[in-house]
């Protein structure tokens, strides 16, 4: 049996490894679309690779980033509470700050979302709703994005145990932050708007 700090570390440095696999790079280069990071925001995240034009590898890049943020949190379930909250914080750093980028990644929405299906499924449904709603009425990613991040927060007090609830107001400060930029551009009426119909 492992110790518990070496299990926690050992998780976090899983959850690290499996966020920082830019699957947003990976297939648009792949599908001959280029490097996503030299378009729009320059994210590595799904909502930057649907502005090749490519539904479908925008698609399944969101998929693919979900999948590893659930898999950080069931791997480190499986070592307990605390491995759990390890792998769940780091799969998001690593995905937003991968070392093999130059610490430039996404903004771990889509990772993030992947943690709370694993660790509080009826949040993440709440956090999908939301960013689906204000996303089609209003068609900013990133105003759906902080929203939904903020209503998730919120409702895990309510929802869930104290140690869960942390765990998903600190992705949502490390969320928020990453969206820096994307704020101050809603403020200046500069934001880039999602487009439903583009092919």
């Amino acid at each position: 049996m492992m110790s518990a700090p070496i299990t926690i570390i050992l998780a976090a440095a899983i959850g690290y490894l499996l966020g920082s696999v830019p699957f947003g790079l990976l297939l648009t280069r792949l599908a001959g679309l280029g490097d996503v990071r030299k378009i729009g925001s320059g994210s590595i995240g799904a909502t930057n690779v649907l502005r090749t034009g490519n539904k479908a590898v925008a698609a399944l890049t969101l998929l693919l980033d979900v999948a590893k943020g659930v898999a950080a949190a069931l791997i480190g379930a499986h070592w307990g509470v605390d491995a759990m909250l390890a792998a769940s914080v780091a799969v998001v750093l690593g995905h937003n700050f991968p070392v093999w980028l130059g610490f430039r990644g996404g903004k771990g929405i889509a990772t993030g979302l992947g943690v709370l299906f694993a660790i509080a499924w009826p949040v993440a449904l709440v956090a999908a709703l939301v960013w689906l709603v204000v996303a089609i009425l209003f068609r900013y990613s990133s105003l759906a994005s902080l929203v939904a991040t903020a209503v998730a927060a919120a409702c895990a007090g309510l929802v869930v145990d104290a140690e869960r609830a942390l765990l998903i107001a600190a992705i949502a400060v490390i969320v928020i932050a990453r969206h820096h930029e994307n704020i101050r551009r809603l403020i200046a009426g500069t934001e880039s708007r999602i487009s439903f119909t583009k092919s």
